[in-house]
């Protein structure tokens, strides 16, 4: 006896109840393949801002210096220790660091100014890339600067307005210097957008007459895939037990800690969804199983033995999630595709989105990856095999006498 093929025509011979099932199942699985291709593209988009625009994957600084932050806490002579870290793979790049006032002709702040390296920022960076306003920094406008937005509204400046800065010399005695405003960011993180300002490194250490050395390298992988924790030891051993190596997750354990349970959430969003679907596969062959208690009568009298029905039963339902998971494929990878180019514009909710201080991009997109598609289609099979076990049971435990005149 061929029960893939009665399988088949017993799905087919009830239209009406196989296309709610099979609508039902596909579109749960089209959903599920969205919202894991939502939350991958969330994570990876949440990882890219944190440490591509703010953090970097690893930092190294002298140690207690983001404890203290001193301006005197130098990493003297840093370019062989530069020179070594790209020699073994990795990006790098130097930043300078101060706090003073700025003030412009309506308003004044404090600020802390961040001094980049021009040839080597952007190889570790993406800021340049969120320019709200104006122009990035140009070694060839050594003056020009680049601000946060909200600076930018609490000073009440565009671009090419004037700054005048005061703050400490490293010798004690007054800096005070006017800059011009070049650019204006987009929101990046709330310290860069309530205080930052963006220099030439040069410019910063003429400006405070700061002494050779830096006070932060950051260090980015070339290879993503590599595990941050040993490019983390790796970064340790070239740099030393003299300088403090920390990655990006030890220095924002809070926003570590929600990417991590993000994954678990959305495994459990499919648990309740697709248990929700096994109670739609449960009915459908259950109500297929009591339509047909005088078939399976018949199919036992004849000699078709329990394990068969069970087969039969289990086979039915296999070929509506078989379809049903074509359905989803088809209708829920195609909206993941569109959604990784053009994304969910939520800027109209809200204008802006943060966490834990790190502004957050308002498109929302999606991610296409082998699990986005592997997850929800596993989960809909484990759900159906589920919901199968006691229709098929009660189909096999059934007396064929009994069965036979059953009304």
């Amino acid at each position: 006896m061929n029960l893939l093929l009665l399988a088949t025509r017993n799905v087919a011979r009830n239209r009406q109840r196989s296309l709610v099932t099979v609508l039902a199942m596909g579109f749960a699985c089209a959903m599920m393949i969205v919202f894991s291709g939502l939350m991958v593209g969330m994570l990876k988009g949440s990882e890219t801002n944190i440490v591509s625009v703010n953090s970097g994957d690893i930092q190294i600084h002298m140690p207690g210096y983001l404890d203290d932050p001193d301006i005197y806490q130098l990493m003297e002579q840093p370019e062989s220790l530069l020179a070594e870290l790209r020699q073994a793979g990795f990006s790098v790049s130097s930043r300078l660091y101060t706090a003073g006032l700025m003030a412009s002709d309506e308003s004044s702040s404090g600020v802390l100014l961040r001094g980049v390296d021009l040839n080597y920022e952007s190889t570790i960076s993406l800021i340049d890339q969120h320019i709200f306003r104006g122009q990035w920094l140009s070694a060839e406008d050594p003056h020009g600067v680049v601000i946060g937005r909200k600076l930018a509204r609490l000073l009440d400046v565009e671009v090419g307005d004037n700054l005048v800065f005061v703050g400490q010399m490293a010798d004690g005695f007054m800096a005070n210097d006017e800059f011009r405003v070049r650019g204006v960011l987009k929101s990046v993180s709330a310290t860069i957008d309530n205080g930052g300002v963006l220099m030439a490194d040069a410019m910063l250490r003429e400006l405070i007459a700061l002494p050779p050395g830096v006070h932060e390298i950051i260090v980015m992988r070339t290879d993503r895939e590599q595990n941050i924790d040993m490019a983390q030891q790796q970064v340790q051993t070239i740099a030393g037990d003299k300088l403090e190596v920390l990655s990006w997750r030890e220095l924002m354990p809070i926003i570590a800690r929600f990417l991590d349970t993000a994954e678990i959430q959305t495994l459990i969003m499919q648990l309740f969804t697709y248990i929700a679907v096994g109670s739609v596969v449960l009915n459908a062959v259950l109500m297929s199983v009591f339509e047909r208690i005088q078939q399976f009568g018949i199919m036992k009298a004849i000699g078709v033995r329990p394990w068969q029905l069970v087969r039969l039963i289990y086979l039915e339902s296999l070929v509506l999630a078989a379809i049903a998971i074509i359905l989803g494929m088809l209708l829920g990878g195609s909206l993941v595709l569109y959604l990784q180019d053009h994304g969910i514009d939520m800027s109209d909710l809200a204008g802006s989105f943060s966490f834990a201080g790190i502004a957050l991009d308002p498109i929302w997109y999606a991610e296409m990856t082998p699990l986005v598609l592997i997850f929800p289609v596993a989960f809909l099979l484990l759900m159906t095999l589920v919901a199968v076990i006691y229709p098929a049971a009660k189909a096999a435990r059934l007396q064929p006498v009994e069965a036979i005149y059953h009304v």
